[in-house]
């Protein structure tokens, strides 16, 4: 399985928490479509002519782009790569973007066929600490008008850990996504990134500080939420209903390769990880690979290990000891089934079948399990 995924870096506003390359004008946009199509004639042959199982506009906002750009870039990647009868074709969109001309139009004369909607949070004082342009009632408004344009794999994005979200809140949150009878969701806690300007704001007693304890509160009224609403609780941050899961998010927990086109776009074929320079008029000036590609690293055994530790353990499929053994080779799969072992004990991973999944307890230590099953170089 194979993924494709497209970084579209503009946007009209950055919000204060976000650490992904974007740039809030869109001035180099045709420019910018032109490198993006020429990159992909240069690195059709990156993926080994693999079947590719999903294309994934992300950024940024991508519901920036005309429906032709859309097109056009879609037309060329049909042109360059072979495409699964049934692609999974994503586009991320901000709700002040989506007016019904614009879904209907997505809808009709596009092959976008799932919309992945940042709404964080339908109460407009969270939307203000996160910089938001969007309104809760514009959120509100986005979710019927791609459901009435005929979008049913549709996504949202919440956020919770905010300050000020009590728990009250945030059921309110839920009550309105089930509401809406949307088969996906995806719920991240609020994380402040180095160099954000909501870091700087902390800093300088601006905006309120994150309370992880709060934090822990919403994880665990999501879990017991979406569990009697009938989701499958997939990834950690990831909820759906059977035959929704994201496709294209799935070749990253489960080591497919995948193809990143773009601005600081982060690309993987097995052996080695790649990612683009984060800078958007290096890239559009970029006449051969090597200018675009910032930095190749080989992974090493060890990396490769740690990286489906890392990824599997956050998933339903969970961590499988014969796998590990068949890849990477019986010094791995000692190691990790020694590793595993208190974590067993301590109820926070479970044995189901061959796989070892995390507990509802050891989802609450997702990472920290992890970083103690891996393998030192």
């Amino acid at each position: 399985m194979a993924g494709i995924y497209l970084h579209i870096p503009f946007c009209k506003h950055k919000c204060n928490y976000c650490n992904f390359f974007s740039v809030a004008s869109v001035k180099y946009r045709n420019l910018f479509v032109d490198a993006l199509l020429k990159e992909m004639e240069m690195r059709k042959g990156y993926i080994k002519g693999e079947t590719v199982n999903t294309i994934y506009f992300g950024g940024g906002t991508p519901s920036l782009l005309s429906v032709d750009e859309i097109n056009s870039i879609l037309g060329k990647v049909g042109e360059l790569f072979r495409l699964n009868s049934d692609i999974e074709i994503t586009l991320e969109a901000n709700p002040d973007d989506i007016t019904p001309s614009k879904a209907n139009d997505l809808k009709q004369y596009t092959p976008v066929n799932r919309i992945s909607m940042g709404v964080q949070s339908f109460f407009d004082d969270d939307l203000q600490y996160l910089d938001r342009v969007h309104s809760g009632k514009e959120a509100y408004q986005a979710i019927e008008t791609v459901k009435k344009a005929g979008f049913n794999n549709v996504t949202i994005d919440l956020i919770y850990g905010i300050p000020g979200l009590t728990p009250e809140k945030w059921n309110k949150n839920l009550d309105t996504f089930f509401q809406f009878n949307i088969p996906h969701l995806s719920s991240y806690s609020l994380t402040v990134e180095p160099k954000t300007a909501l870091q700087y704001q902390i800093n300088k007693q601006k905006r309120a500080e994150v309370d992880e304890e709060l934090s822990i509160v919403h994880f665990e009224i999501l879990q017991q939420r979406v569990k009697e609403n009938g989701f499958i609780h997939y990834e950690i941050s990831n909820f759906a209903k059977e035959g929704f899961y994201s496709k294209h998010n799935s070749i990253y927990w489960l080591g497919g390769h995948y193809l990143g086109l773009g601005p600081s776009a982060h690309s993987f074929n097995g052996t080695s990880r790649q990612w683009n320079v984060a800078a958007i008029k290096q890239y559009i000036n970029s006449e051969v690979v090597e200018k675009i590609v910032a930095e190749q690293e080989v992974l090493t055994t060890e990396q490769l290990y740690n990286e489906y530790i890392m990824t599997s353990l956050r998933t339903s499929w969970g961590c499988d000891p014969e796998h590990i053994n068949n890849v990477f080779g019986k010094r791995f799969s000692s190691y990790f089934e020694k590793g595993i072992e208190p974590f067993v004990n301590e109820q926070k991973v479970m044995r189901k079948g061959n796989q070892f999944v995390l507990t509802e307890k050891g989802k609450l230590f997702a990472d920290g399990i992890a970083a103690e099953l891996f393998m030192e170089e």
